[in-house]
């Protein structure tokens, strides 16, 4: 479990499952940003129960607020390099947009990542419009290298997806970490 100020990242509990289950599946909260394909309950369930969310591939996280309410997932998972992981991030209610949970989720899952794993990179793919992504992903320290033209089809279209990253010795200068050998 993760704790910050505002809000809590820890793993999915099988108390939580039903109210996430519906969060995920809550098609009108995707926007214009994420996916309308849609994973059945008893698939969620399934694997669940099978690994908890949790594999040697990827790890799932809810982010809580401080009244314990389930408001937005983050997960990290395998990347195209062995010396990555690919990070993804969403809010489930709109109307919390702008108070801080995904930016502290973020920045509290990258030093997760970074003190627990030798993982020399971190990387999110955000859709260049989606403004408010890509700004979650600057406030913590992440770089915008490029873009992967028509990557992603969401929302009937092909969509341009920008790729940003954070790497272990820009993490280390922003967090005040010791480098190699204590340098």
């Amino acid at each position: 479990m993760l704790k910050g100020p505002l809000c809590t990242v820890r793993h999915l509990l099988n108390t939580d499952l039903n109210t996430f289950i519906a969060l995920v599946n809550d098609l009108p909260s995707r926007g214009d940003y994420f996916s309308t394909q849609f994973k059945s309950p008893e698939t969620m369930r399934r694997e669940f129960l099978q690994h908890g969310f949790v594999t040697e591939d990827s790890e799932l996280f809810v982010v809580e607020d401080q009244y314990r309410h389930i408001v937005g997932v983050i997960t990290h998972f395998k990347s195209r390099t062995p010396t990555s992981r690919e990070i993804g991030y969403r809010l489930f209610d709109t109307a919390l947009a702008g108070q801080g949970y995904t930016t502290e989720a973020l920045r509290m899952l990258a030093d997760h990542l970074f003190r627990v794993h030798t993982w020399h990179r971190l990387e999110v793919l955000v859709a260049p419009r989606n403004i408010a992504s890509v700004r979650v992903a600057q406030k913590c320290g992440f770089t915008a290298e490029g873009m992967l033209r028509e990557a992603f089809f969401i929302n009937g279209r092909y969509q341009d997806v920008a790729v940003m990253s954070l790497l272990r010795h820009e993490w280390e200068v922003l967090r005040g970490e010791p480098g190699p050998a204590g340098l």
